[in-house]
């Protein structure tokens, strides 16, 4: 279990566990963005790779930092920013918004995201300036509490199903407020049963013989 920095991509999180293990085969069981940070479930060698599938559609939590006023392209900081408006959600407004997000639901995922449009990734596409249409998809969102609300920054703590955006989350919070929002910050805390607690960060493994100590048992995986 990895606690991914920021401004690393999951990628580069599976190339430094190859360089550090000398193992080839080396997987992780959902992406997190560069501006991202936390919890991410890496396997490497086959054995461990071949499990991978059990822990992609474990549901995720996240703390999530929202900013208002303005939309991007990416739905996150990495985006394009247009204005929006200036004004100021009260506090009681954004409670009654997030409760209409709870539960089962279809979401559409952001053009800029890694999903497959025609067997091509989507945000390839979108940044070649190519029209991209991603159907919505199920997810659901068990939980959404309200950390702290200092405008123009919300930071939310979400629970969600596997597959859920809250990149999309956070702009449609802001198209169903009329301010406009954006993703500006987001940490993934648990997945599943595992907690961010129990992950190391790259820069802490000096050897192969350092991930033993946050591996997750084999009899533990269904």
């Amino acid at each position: 279990m990895i606690n991914k920095p920021k401004n690393i991509t999951s990628h580069g999180v599976v190339n430094f566990l190859r360089r550090l293990t000398g193992e080839r085969k080396v997987g992780h069981a959902g992406t997190l963005d560069p501006m991202a940070t936390g919890l991410m479930i890496v396997a490497v060698g086959r054995e461990f790779t071949k499990k991978l599938a059990s822990f992609v559609k474990l549901d995720k939590e996240y703390v999530a930092k929202i900013c208002f006023g303005w939309d991007s392209t990416t739905y996150d900081a990495e985006g394009a920013l247009s204005f929006v408006s200036k004004r100021k959600p009260f506090k009681e407004e954004i409670g009654g918004i997030l409760k209409t997000f709870l539960g089962k639901q279809k979401q559409a995922p952001p053009i800029f995201s890694a999903k497959k449009v025609g067997g091509q990734t989507a945000y390839k596409l979108a940044r070649k300036g190519k029209s991209v249409k991603i159907p919505k998809q199920n997810v659901e969102i068990y939980s959404i509490e309200v950390i702290n609300y200092d405008y123009p920054k919300l930071i939310l703590k979400v629970r969600v199903s596997s597959g859920t955006y809250i990149r999309s989350l956070a702009c449609d919070i802001g198209k169903k407020l009329k301010v406009g929002a954006y993703l500006c910050g987001l940490r993934r805390t648990v997945v599943g049963s595992y907690k961010i607690r129990q992950s190391r960060r790259p820069k802490s493994l000096k050897e192969s013989e350092d991930l033993a100590k946050i591996q997750i048992r084999l009899d533990e995986v269904k």
